[in-house]
């Protein structure tokens, strides 16, 4: 899309929600572009930012979806040497991980949490399923498993509902704001 066209689709919103990632073949993980979701929300940021005359009197809601991989280190979270050197190879070996990291930092450091115009949360789920039907699910500030050596099960339905609800519900959405909440599956 032109930077026209996306002002265009973002003209008016409240809420923008992304789930932009990677598709896993080859050309996904390894071509180009290589930071396709960063600059995604850089782009949507600026297209929110251009959009929106003065300072509105009611953000818009920005949703990022994103991994338990990705260590919220603002948040002082912090991983066993194991994790942190599983995860560091994985930076290495796949572009697409450091590439959802920088799309949550820029939130973090652009945005933060003290701007008028945009305000944001990046959704983690861990080890996304396929579930016909939306199931009990908790959310937590941080993970509660490694998501390298004891990951969780989210379903995808579980984790539309939840942004649908951070999208509809004053309440959910004044808990996460500027935050990284972890969403996982509740074990039956």
């Amino acid at each position: 899309m032109t930077d026209v066209q996306l002002m265009a689709a973002v003209q008016g919103c409240s809420s923008v929600v992304s789930c932009l990632g990677h598709n896993l073949n080859l050309k996904g993980i390894y071509g180009h572009p290589r930071r396709l979701v960063t600059h995604a929300v850089q782009r949507l940021c600026s297209a929110i930012k251009a959009t929106t005359s003065g300072s509105p009197n009611t953000p818009v809601k920005f949703i990022l979806m994103n991994t338990t991989g990705n260590q919220n280190t603002q948040a002082g979270e912090k991983v066993s040497i194991s994790q942190s050197l599983v995860v560091g190879l994985i930076r290495l070996l796949l572009p697409p991980h450091v590439d959802n990291e920088k799309a949550a930092e820029y939130l973090q450091t652009n945005l933060g949490d003290h701007q008028k115009v945009i305000e944001w949360v990046v959704v983690r789920p861990d080890s996304l399923i396929n579930e016909e039907t939306i199931s009990a699910y908790k959310t937590y500030q941080s993970p509660i498993r490694s998501a390298i050596f004891d990951a969780g099960k989210t379903s995808r339905i579980n984790v539309a509902h939840f942004m649908e609800q951070l999208v509809t519900n004053s309440n959910s959405w004044s808990q996460w704001k500027s935050q990284m909440p972890v969403i996982y599956n509740s074990v039956s």
